[in-house]
């Protein structure tokens, strides 16, 4: 492209907003042109802004550094300045919903990484690989908003991006019901072992808000767009266990299924499992694995710590597939939580819409 486009980070000194900003330096698409967030930040310069509080291990970017940050509550001078912005604020529900439907109404589009507009029937709720044909919901959404170019596509939670992809397409055997238990990172809870020491040789057998999210997020994903809205689907039923373990990334999934109709082999699901693409590959975009579902062969694999970063942190990591006694089959799925389940896979979001037309230079 000749030109990149203009993206804002609203939320940019969070831990979410710091990955954007790892991912987003030297993008081919995209260029970083506001960091904003809350008016106790603004006006200072984006070193100055988060100090002590860099999170990640890959150093500060140089050239965001001196950065202004500016108010993320006005949305008409952010909005000005980019063509589009990525959403990673830490506020409460009703004032996220408020602030992202005011950028969209400003003709700013926002790809979103917050719970909030999660379960809003008109805005699309993506996995790239699984469920793109959902971004047509956008054109009923700007006509309730009144908006020629602004629009919300969120991200879903992080800990189904575990195991949401495996299941996928195995869904043509007709799967009826699937127990899950996530093993969820301290970076989930934007949090590192610095700030967090009780979570050393620990584990906390509650994630608020996660078992919920982890049964029900997924019936919307698999989906479909009628009338206007996305209407969920009704199978599986999903019960989930949301634990949170002394791990600073990478949440894994224990997962049983049964099928009702047929009830495909081993060989089968592995087959398909590797076989198994969407539009981010046939498409090329920067942020897509080149392999979606890597299976393991081994059986202590996949291990957090040495294969959450398969796929630049965008691939999803499976093993362990075999017979259960309960359900018909079991197996761990593994995938990095601030990349794919976050930030990583908000600006996956972001490229397909930009390949697909949805989001333009102003």
């Amino acid at each position: 492209m000749s030109q990149k486009l203009k993206c804002g980070i609203i939320g940019a000194t969070g831990m979410v907003g710091q990955r954007f900003i790892t991912l987003l330096n030297e993008h081919p698409y995209f260029e970083i042109a506001v960091l904003a967030a809350s008016s106790s930040s603004a006006g200072k310069t984006y070193e100055e802004a988060v100090g002590s509080r860099w999170k990640l291990s890959t150093p500060m970017p140089e050239n965001v550094k001196s950065m202004v940050v500016m108010d993320a509550a006005k949305v008409e001078e952010v909005s000005a300045l980019v063509d589009f912005v990525f959403c990673a604020v830490n506020m409460k529900k009703d004032e996220i919903l408020a602030l992202e439907e005011a950028y969209a109404k400003a003709e700013t589009p926002v790809v979103s990484n917050n719970s909030a507009n999660r379960w809003t029937n008109d805005v699309p709720m993506v996995i790239p690989e699984i469920n793109p044909e959902h971004l047509e919901v956008i054109a009923d959404q700007k006509k309730r908003l009144g908006t020629t170019r602004g629009f919300i596509a969120v991200k879903p939670n992080c800990s189904i991006q575990s195991f949401v992809p495996a299941l996928t397409p195995l869904r043509r055997f007709g799967i009826t019901k699937a127990s899950v238990t996530t093993f969820q990172a301290i970076s989930g809870a934007g949090k590192t072992f610095k700030e967090w020491p009780e979570m050393l040789d620990n584990v906390i057998p509650y994630i608020g808000g996660e078992e919920e999210k982890t049964e029900k997020e997924p019936l919307k994903i698999w989906g479909k767009v009628e009338n206007g809205v996305i209407v969920a689907d009704k199978e599986p039923a999903i019960t989930a266990q949301c634990i949170r373990v002394p791990v600073s990334d990478g949440h894994l999934a224990a997962v049983s299924i049964s099928f009702g109709r047929i009830k495909p082999s081993i060989d089968e699901i592995k087959a398909i499992w590797k076989e198994f693409k969407g539009e981010p590959q046939t498409l090329g975009l920067p942020h897509a694995p080149e392999q979606f579902i890597t299976y393991f062969e081994e059986n202590d694999h996949p291990q957090t710590g040495l294969d959450r970063t398969i796929g630049g942190g965008m691939g999803i990591s499976v093993g362990r597939l075999r017979n259960d006694p309960i359900f018909d089959y079991k197996f761990v799925c593994l995938s990095h939580n601030t990349l794919r389940g976050a930030a990583g896979g908000a600006v996956l979001i972001a490229e397909m819409l930009y390949r697909k037309g949805y989001i333009q230079a102003k």
